[in-house]
């Protein structure tokens, strides 16, 4: 079973940095998604008492990614969100047909 979720760039970005310190790995920017949602799972997990399974695929390094690592540690990642008239007018785009 999986279940999409989503993550701002800043709370990635921390994931990743956790992981890296914790592995000795620097994950790729785009494996730090679920890296977040493994460490938001565990944390849950922790707060109910639960021990579960969690398992992530670490599908690349981020051995070419360090541009985006020094922009994060300099503050140039930032949380970015849409307004729902934002998201209401992408999705209107979606399905009307173009002409």
């Amino acid at each position: 079973m999986i279940e999409a979720r989503a993550h701002d760039n800043v709370e990635v970005f921390d994931a990743g940095v956790k992981f890296a310190q914790s592995e000795g790995i620097i994950p790729a920017p785009e494996a730090t998604h679920g890296i977040a949602t493994a460490i938001a799972e565990a944390e849950r997990c922790k707060v109910e008492g639960k021990s579960e399974t969690i398992l992530i695929n670490l599908c690349g390094h981020g051995n070419f990614d360090m541009k985006a690592y020094e922009d994060y540690f300099a503050g140039k990642i930032i949380k970015h969100e849409l307004s729902e008239t934002q998201i209401q007018a992408s999705i209107a785009k979606l399905s009307t047909p173009e002409i």
